[in-house]
């Protein structure tokens, strides 16, 4: 078998049909419940779990790692994959919390879209804001749905004049709440007029019930929130809040949508909205600047690799975004930094943790290698024609630890785990002559990276480890010339990046930086990309 099989009009149509989408949001605004309520929706599974379940439902299905589930948190990024309709969804669930936005960076360069997910009482949040930057910047279409409608929270026109004002997207709500938050009754469709009544489910574990309520009824029964809901409705046309789809394709227009997703309130429509607007996936433009067609051989990117998913054998799944062409399971790939042909015997679909054997896959589905050694993120893969696309860069780094194994009968298993985390991307592994490999520089974003590097590596790897601090704050990429100007100055280190062999200089602050700069104007000091924000 060989990957690019299939005539072009199948792989048009098969590409036509994907939506490859993420969710963002600040910590805590129901970003795993949503994912796990897209997936009941869809059928995809019989019962959604929820980060902060009660007693008798279970933990969200994305997040498998025991730290996300013991602290209701996601740490890792997943994928979920499904049928909906005549439409097959690729959803990339990711990290909320800041100090993992690297990883939630990577997914976003998989996706074609995303949903933007406010909490109906705090509107936009500095997380939120940092990836939707990333998104414009990407090129994005974002949908967003204001979530948690059934709590107390602001008013909807209020939250929309906050999405306009601030980023600078034209809100279009598809439909509107009757009833204010914290007292939904339902919500109306623009489109037709029609109004759906929810009602709960025990626990909000399973799909809630619907009604569609006929408008005479609805204001005889809904009383003065019906009124309410209308005259805001009459507003909007007013001002012409109604979907540009030139301006929602050019990231100038959001679709919004209202609901709840813990109990399950308005996640089917918009489920619905985004097999019917989320963009399939398109030509992709490489890194000499040409643009690859879906249509064009087999290609594609890895986006993530990570480890300890399958505690029954250890192994290590890098995930690839395919970007052209067909795949199919048992070809051989050619890898592009190196020219080294790839086997893949083995290819998996991932939902969660659960794995099973994938066939084929076409332009925005993500395949699951297992055990393929050598590929990092942000490598290119592909069949015939050669293409390499733009890498996906490192975060700056603005923690930084000296990692030592505990048990010294440990080294070979501390090696080891330091090796494969760090090609994950869960830290940055610095290095240097002087501090020897048995006590590397780790550099994360955040320090709750640290916390999962040390669980890791205990649980893992057997290897527990003890952490001390540096007192550096600032990272820039240099080279071997700068290197030996900067080595032995004060408030300076240069060290060697493990994955790449970079050499990274490291500052105890930012002023140190500026005053190396003054003194030597022609030193190399290249900034890093910086956390959420586009380089």
């Amino acid at each position: 078998m060989s990957a690019g099989i299939g005539t072009a009009e199948d792989v048009a149509a098969e590409a036509a049909r994907r939506r490859t989408f993420a969710v963002i949001s600040h910590p805590d605004a129901g970003k795993s419940t949503l994912t796990e309520a897209l997936a009941l929706h869809a059928q995809a599974i019989e019962q959604a779990g929820a980060v902060h379940g009660k007693a008798g439902r279970r933990g969200v299905r994305s997040d498998w790692m025991d730290m996300e589930r013991s602290r209701g948190i996601s740490i890792t990024s997943s994928v979920l994959r499904f049928e909906f309709g005549d439409a097959l969804l690729n959803l990339l669930d990711t990290p909320g919390h800041a100090d993992f936005s690297e990883d939630t960076y990577r997914v976003l360069a998989a996706v074609d879209g995303a949903i933007m997910l406010l909490d109906s009482a705090k509107g936009l949040e500095a997380q939120t804001l940092k990836l939707f930057d990333v998104c414009r910047h990407r090129g994005i279409p974002v949908i967003t749905f204001v979530n948690k409608w059934d709590r107390p929270g602001r008013e909807p026109l209020e939250l929309l004049d906050e999405v306009e004002q601030r980023i600078g997207l034209h809100p279009a709500p598809l439909n509107w709440p009757v009833g204010i938050a914290g007292d939904f009754r339902g919500l109306i469709d623009r489109a037709d007029g029609s109004y759906t009544r929810f009602r709960r489910t025990p626990g909000g574990a399973t799909r809630a019930a619907a009604e569609r309520v006929p408008a005479d009824r609805a204001a005889a029964e809904e009383g003065q929130a019906w009124v309410t809901a209308n005259e805001e409705l009459a507003l909007l046309e007013e001002i012409g809040a109604v979907l540009d789809m030139d301006a929602f394709a050019t990231g100038s227009s959001t679709p919004v949508l209202f609901g709840a997703a813990l109990p399950n309130f308005g996640v089917g429509a918009l489920l619905d909205t985004v097999r019917r607007l989320a963009p399939a996936p398109s030509a992709r433009t490489d890194a000499a600047g040409r643009a690859r067609p879906v249509t064009a051989p087999f290609s594609g990117q890895v986006f993530k690799v990570q480890a300890g998913m399958d505690r029954a054998h250890r192994d290590r799944l890098a995930f690839i975004r395919v970007c052209s062409g067909r795949f199919e399971r048992g070809a051989t790939l050619t890898h592009a930094p190196t020219g080294r042909p790839l086997a893949t015997k083995y290819a998996q679909t991932v939902f969660g943790r659960d794995r099973s054997t994938l066939d084929a896959a076409y332009p925005g589905d993500v395949i699951g290698l297992p055990n393929a050694s050598g590929l990092t993120v942000g490598d290119t893969l592909y069949t015939k024609t050669p293409v390499t696309f733009p890498p996906i860069p490192a975060f700056a780094p603005e923690h930084f630890m000296v990692a030592r194994v505990k048990d010294n009968s440990r080294a070979k298993q501390f090696r080891r785990g330091i090796d494969q985390l760090d090609g994950e991307g869960v830290v940055q592994v610095l290095r240097s002559d002087l501090r020897g490999d048995q006590a590397p520089v780790l550099a994360a974003v955040g320090p709750l990276q640290f916390e999962v590097f040390t669980a890791r590596m205990a649980d893992e790897f057997g290897a527990p480890v003890e952490l001390s601090r540096l007192d550096y704050t600032a990272a820039r990429i240099t080279d071997k010339e700068s290197a030996e100007t900067l080595d032995g100055r004060r408030g300076v280190e240069v060290l060697t990046r493990s994955l790449d062999g970079s050499y990274i200089a490291v500052f105890v602050d930012k002023w140190r930086v500026r005053a190396i700069e003054r003194e030597h104007p022609d030193l190399t000091l290249t900034p890093m990309l910086a956390a959420g924000v586009p380089d």
